[in-house]
């Protein structure tokens, strides 16, 4: 993988880097490839490095004990380790790939002195972290206040909208990810799915979802 591709992605992103900052981001910046189900951080594990995804899709999740919540699916141009830049030397959350992917892993400190020379690339990192935070906060209130079918309709949306950008997508997410996903047992959430796809809301053929009525989802997402 090219390194100059982080910066045709980045640019979606952030537009205000200097060639010179890019420069020293290049100088700054390791390549690595991740197969499917690799750890790529673990929670509590010293945080060196933000990690920029090239391609492929990466779960974040909380671990406790021996269960995991998802907290959301990553996709390229995604950033995981943000919240380590000025709070914690740590990671907070794990994340590992659900498919094959490629990243940029960018030194920490480096990335900490772009962010205090140019305020206009630390305004667009804290636009991307405040964005991270309304999205856990939609999530809490799916997984807290909604019914199992309120939950399993918010997922298939999320999936939709904001990670794949299609009514009809390759499912990554194994059953097992896509219940802690939801918040339920691997049992309910095959269930529902299944239930959705006889009442001709969605198509499941394998591992590929299609969106057949926008509008009921909708509704069983809003009815919780």
């Amino acid at each position: 993988m090219e390194r100059t591709n982080i910066f045709s992605k980045l640019e979606s992103k952030t537009v205000s880097l200097s060639n010179e900052e890019k420069i020293i981001i290049e100088n700054n910046i390791i390549e690595l490839k991740y197969k499917k189900g690799e750890n790529i951080c673990k929670q509590g594990a010293f945080a060196s490095c933000v990690v920029f995804i090239n391609s492929g899709f990466v779960k974040r999740y909380i671990e406790h004990k021996d269960k995991n919540l998802i907290l959301s699916i990553s996709h390229a141009g995604d950033f995981i380790g943000l919240s380590t830049l000025f709070y914690s030397n740590t990671f907070l959350y794990s994340a590992s790939s659900i498919e094959d992917c490629y990243v940029s892993s960018i030194n920490k400190d480096i990335f900490i002195q772009l962010i205090n020379k140019n305020p206009k690339f630390a305004g667009e990192i804290l636009s991307i972290l405040n964005n991270h935070t309304s999205l856990y906060f939609e999530r809490f209130i799916s997984l807290t206040q909604k019914q199992l079918h309120g939950r399993i309709a918010d997922a298939i949306l999320h999936l939709s909208r904001d990670v794949y950008n299609s009514t009809t997508f390759n499912f990554s997410l194994s059953r097992r990810d896509f219940a802690e996903f939801t918040g339920m047992s691997t049992e309910s959430a095959i269930r529902i799915l299944k239930e959705f796809h006889n009442d001709r809301i969605i198509n499941l053929e394998g591992k590929t979802i299609e969106i057949i009525s926008m509008e009921l989802l909708q509704k069983l997402s809003e009815l919780g």
